[in-house]
């Protein structure tokens, strides 16, 4: 681990003045990530800002939306008898982030902050259509993943909420790595009035997406047959020791039927 300055702020304004007036400096939400690439120095901040002191954890549940604070860990949204309520699915993935350990230090907002291509969350937040909010502005979901690790926040932006709107129905299923959980391939799949959304994650080299095929027909059927007949290219599919991109692409049209079966 390089040397770096460490900072505690305690107000969102302190911390975006340390982050916007360094471009080297780094957010640090729940650390499950960026403390193993500090350990393993893949990087080199001059300052890491804990955000920790910011109070920006705790869930609010109305009629219509799920909304969680940035810092709120994992383990809280899984027990959460709300959320349990309200959207299901949200509280089984969340549950089923990783091991105990970083289910109990991981947080939403680290978790989209640093939009890893297998990370569950990104799934959820896309096929739900829910709205990230920072210091600055309410960034539409759809708006917001940008490609493998990169997202529209900015220098100095931070993440203090997600709003989740409430759907008819929604399942979360993803074909795990069984040493680290991330998922190989994950469909979170959601219905609304409006129509159905499907967001895969873990299974393409440009990190959580939509599935338009799947949509259009799970819009017109929503069973798990309706999805028998649609495709997944695996031209932009990842392909790694875990699983082919071929195999990967398989495995989307699998888990999707999985996905539509459980909601």
């Amino acid at each position: 681990m390089y040397d770096f300055t460490y900072a505690k702020p305690a107000t969102i304004a302190d911390a975006v003045a340390v982050l916007a007036g360094d471009d080297e400096a780094k957010a640090l939400a729940g650390g499950m990530t960026y403390i193993p690439v500090l350990k393993q120095r893949l990087a080199k901040p001059t300052q890491v800002v804990d955000l920790s002191g910011l109070g920006l954890s705790g869930i609010t549940v109305t009629a219509t939306t799920v909304t969680i604070g940035a810092m709120t860990r994992h383990c809280v949204v899984a027990a959460s008898a709300e959320v349990r309520k309200a959207i299901p699915a949200l509280a089984a993935l969340a549950g089923g982030i990783g091991d105990e350990a970083v289910r109990h230090r991981g947080t939403i907002g680290g978790s989209l902050a640093n939009n890893d291509p297998a990370a569950c969350y990104p799934s959820a937040v896309l096929a739900l259509g829910a709205t990230i909010v920072t210091n600055k502005r309410s960034i539409p979901a759809d708006e917001y993943f940008q490609g493998m690790f990169t997202t529209a926040l900015e220098q100095g932006e931070i993440i203090t909420s997600v709003s989740f709107p409430i759907p008819e129905k929604a399942a979360y299923e993803k074909f795990k790595n069984p040493a680290s959980r991330y998922a190989i391939v994950g469909v979170f799949v959601a219905k609304f009035a409006a129509g159905v959304r499907v967001a895969i994650t873990g299974a393409s080299q440009g990190g959580v997406f939509r599935h338009e095929g799947m949509e259009k027909a799970l819009s017109a059927n929503f069973s798990p047959d309706a999805t028998a007949g649609v495709s997944t290219p695996a031209d932009d599919m990842n392909s790694d020791i875990h699983a082919s991109a071929e195999y990967r692409a398989h495995l989307v049209g699998v888990i999707t039927k999985r996905a539509v079966a459980k909601a």
